[in-house]
């Protein structure tokens, strides 16, 4: 079964022949701006493998960016949504109830680690409507008109979303933007100031955060805080549990909402259900989480959680939408947290984690252009530098790794606000030999490149 296959490049050149052409149709039609550097047009996919129309077959460690923790057509869940679209596709949730949006609202307040007894949940299509609704339900219940996002931080490409988003090259020429929106230092630990301890460090951050309130809004004007458990286009960089202990501290001072973006985090990918769940126990829980990518399998589908106090203060017909908690997608959601409570995925994510560890640990020791390694579970980012002492960013290399190790076939992808980062986002349901072939495709990739 391709499932269980291991990489495989059956053509003389990559992309092969029916994908050539296919690739030339593409550029046709489709926006230059939907960029794609990648030589795979997918015939079909299970589990962490794609084969392509030419036969090809490659080990995938990009997971639609983080949309397929469960796989690529996890069976149950290709039942899950042949069953459902034999009763109904869709019904627009404000003029007719479908079950399906209730039971799989309800198992999602049932767990999301957010402030509040009672808690509820609005579906809509992406990550960045999801968080685009975070933040008019923290308006709506604040009543206040600015939030703090902070750099390297990545949110969506809708207006208001790209205006959070950090790295600009996502928003080149789309300006005006939308006032209110004001920015801090993330804590970016291995880029911190020179010569500085890392609680030195934190307090700095914190102090970063401060400022905006003496330099760009008031406190008593900031409706959220948003940001990401582990920033995804950002680096990989996990937030330090100190910092986000100050974080919350200044959110209950000063009557402001922590709004978590787990659109890249949630759904077993970071050892926990939730990544903010590690906010949790620390004793500082977000009050919304906005999440999406993973929870369907594929499907569209996103959701905001918070407290059943701040979701009912939003004025009527401000939130929602015609396709929001569509009924084949929350099908598949339902069957989603089904899978990863079965078969274990949260703790899968802990043991590939641990093992991604190991090697790119080893790797770091290794090579002079290893930098850092660094994330949650099995969401993990690898730094390339061009020597440590500097540190200075090497996207070069990282350009390089892409291309070549897609020629041996395997499927990585780039991050970091300088493109030097390698992001590991390979479905949970990778078996052991496939993550071990990626790591030698990987690490030969490296050493040719040096």
């Amino acid at each position: 079964m391709l499932k269980d296959s291991l990489p495989k490049i059956v053509t003389e050149e990559l992309p092969g022949p029916k994908a050539k052409e296919v690739l030339e149709r593409r550029k046709n039609v489709v926006p230059d701006a939907v960029r794609c550097i990648y030589p795979c047009v997918m015939e079909k996919a299970e589990g962490a493998m794609i084969e392509d129309v030419d036969g090809n077959i490659f080990l995938d460690w990009i997971g639609g960016v983080g949309v397929l923790n469960v796989g690529h057509t996890h069976p149950d869940l290709v039942s899950a949504v042949q069953e459902q679209a034999t009763k109904y596709f869709h019904g627009m949730f404000n003029v007719v109830t479908h079950e399906r949006y209730i039971e799989l609202a309800e198992k999602l307040a049932a767990v999301a680690p957010v402030n509040g007894d009672a808690k509820k949940v609005m579906f809509a299509n992406s990550g960045a409507e999801a968080d685009e609704n975070a933040v008019k339900i923290a308006k709506g219940y604040t009543k206040r008109p600015n939030i703090i996002v902070f750099t390297g931080g990545f949110h969506g490409r809708t207006m208001l979303t790209m205006t959070m988003t950090a790295k600009k090259a996502y928003a080149h020429g789309m300006g005006p933007f939308p006032d209110g929106v004001y920015r801090a230092e993330y804590p970016y630990l291995y880029r911190k100031p020179e010569g500085m301890t890392e609680e030195a460090a934190i307090d700095y951050y914190v102090n970063s955060l401060k400022m905006v309130f003496e330099n760009a809004s008031p406190a008593e004007y900031v409706a959220a805080i948003v940001l990401e458990p582990l920033q995804g286009e950002g680096g990989f960089i996990p937030a330090p549990i100190e910092w986000i202990k100050a974080v919350r501290s200044i959110c209950d001072k000063e009557g402001i909402l922590m709004v978590a973006d787990e659109v890249q985090t949630g759904f077993a990918r970071t050892g926990k259900l939730f990544a903010s769940e590690y906010w949790k126990e620390a004793g500082c829980a977000p009050d919304i989480i906005a999440t999406a990518k993973s929870i369907a399998g594929g499907v569209p589908l996103s959701a905001v959680i918070t407290s059943t106090e701040i979701m009912d203060a939003v004025p009527k017909g401000t939130i929602g939408g015609t396709y929001g908690g569509n009924a084949l997608a929350c099908a598949a959601g339902l069957k989603v947290l089904e899978v990863i409570e079965r078969d274990h995925l949260v703790e899968r994510s802990a043991e590939i984690g641990k093992r991604c560890f190991e090697v790119f640990g080893s790797w770091k020791e290794k090579y002079e252009v290893v930098g850092d390694v660094r994330g949650l579970g099995a969401m993990i980012g690898i730094e390339f530098v061009k020597d440590k002492t500097t540190k200075e960013p090497n996207a070069q290399i990282v350009n390089e790794l892409v291309a070549a190790c897609a020629q041996k076939g395997l499927l990585i992808e780039n991050a970091g606000i300088y493109g030097n980062v390698i992001r590991f986002l390979a479905p949970l349901v990778i078996t052991d030999e496939q993550l071990e072939a990626g790591f030698e495709i990987f690490e030969n990739a490296i050493k040719e490149a040096i």
